[in-house]
């Protein structure tokens, strides 16, 4: 009892053509998400071939059964599952020819796992005896969700922990159909007048626990890949708008930890798409770092040429002593530019080398001017390099407070 392939590939020549009846895939492009539905019966018979009954949702002796890219058909009888097709073509059903199979499942990259999950789950049924068949897809289907309310993760770009509202699609694919079937479909998404298994559909209570789940493992998701964005110099918002395949790969892993999807359910997720909307605390975060990210990148190249060119730092030095001491009032002015030549700025910023003073006479430095000193300070605080606690804390030692 099983198949007979008539023809492969898709539905077309002077073959197929013949075909005046038979089983296909109802396929709406307006549910992309649509997992599961039962195969529908095209055309009734009238007498012209072996099927005839022409029962909707009933493969009977001599059916025509076509099965299409991405798609797999699976029969089923008493709840047990006795045929599995994932090879694309025309086949015809039959429950005596001895040269019939039960499984069309190629060499494909999903083959020997729906054949491990066939000797597991399979059932051998009776001939004759009437069956369901049911298509599941094996395409990317593209799951809505959305936070709702603002979730919280420790983010390594920011060096705190932050929150969002989020929401978007991830992908899902079913790797395996036979598990998906038995482990994870409701009953009643297997009867002869079942509605189509949607994981879009706010109704399904199936499809409601997989999308909080994935809502659940976001926060753990998304502080692995804050790691990532930091090392690339990017907010983490920026980085997995642009990376949705790594952020889809990170997610199955975070999922598969907590819900084993893949073995327990026979899908995975293999892309993410977001949008997020940082709390009010997070964007006053993001625009400060953004702020001190950008005068650490000018003192950083400040700082790389006055240690390539020695001369050229302490010629802007006198120069801008000279400024200060003639700008009155607003001395600090005549120190732009110079915010990493002086030593206390080594010791915060030891990420830019360690810049050598001037040789002196006997080993030993001189007393810095205390003036200068604060106006060096004053600078990075003004450019947002040190906070005013640290300022206050340094004009304290300067002047002896």
């Amino acid at each position: 009892m099983g198949f007979i392939k008539a023809f492969t590939g898709a539905l077309g020549g002077t073959f197929a053509d013949q075909w005046k009846d038979f089983y296909k895939p109802e396929i709406d492009p307006n549910k992309p998400a649509v997992a599961l539905h039962r195969a529908v019966l095209q055309n009734q018979n009238s007498g012209r071939g072996e099927n005839g009954k022409g029962y909707n949702n009933i493969i009977t002796n001599g059916s025509k059964i076509m099965v299409s890219e991405g798609t797999a058909l699976v029969l089923m009888q008493d709840g047990g599952i006795t045929g599995v097709i994932t090879e694309a073509g025309g086949y015809i059903y039959s429950s005596t020819d001895p040269n019939s199979k039960t499984m069309f499942v190629g060499d494909g990259i999903i083959a020997s796992t729906i054949k491990s999950s066939w000797e597991k789950f399979k059932f051998g049924g009776q001939p004759g005896v009437e069956q369901l068949a049911f298509y599941v897809n094996l395409k990317e289907m593209p799951v809505h969700f959305g936070t709702g309310s603002v979730i919280k993760w420790n983010d390594s770009y920011f060096e705190s922990k932050v929150g969002a509202k989020i929401r978007g699609d991830f992908s899902l694919t079913i790797i395996d159909p036979i598990v998906f079937i038995k482990e994870f479909v409701n009953a009643g998404y297997l009867q002869s007048n079942s509605e189509q298994f949607d994981f879009n559909d706010p109704d399904n209570d199936q499809a409601n626990k997989v999308v909080n789940e994935f809502v659940n493992n976001l926060s753990a998701g998304i502080t692995r890949l804050s790691v990532d964005a930091k090392t690339n110099g990017q907010d983490t918002y920026d980085y997995i708008s642009m990376n949705r395949v790594l952020f889809g790969q990170t997610m199955s892993e975070e999922v598969e930890r907590t819900c084993q999807w893949r073995e327990n359910r026979g899908f995975e997720i293999s892309n993410v798409t977001v949008e997020m909307e940082y709390d009010e605390a997070t964007e006053e975060l993001l625009k400060e770092y953004q702020q001190d990210d950008k005068a650490f990148r000018q003192a950083r190249r400040m700082g790389e040429l006055y240690q390539n060119n020695p001369g050229m730092m302490m010629a802007d030095a006198g120069a801008a002593m000279k400024n200060a001491a003639s700008n009155e009032g607003g001395a600090m002015v005549g120190f732009a530019g110079l915010n990493f030549a002086g030593q206390a700025t080594n010791n915060m910023f030891g990420a830019f080398g360690n810049m050598q003073q001037p040789a002196q006479n006997n080993n030993q430095q001189p007393a810095q001017d205390p003036t200068v000193k604060l106006l060096e300070m004053k600078k990075l605080l003004d450019a947002g390099a040190i906070t005013q606690e640290e300022y206050d804390q340094v004009k304290k030692q300067v002047l002896g407070i």
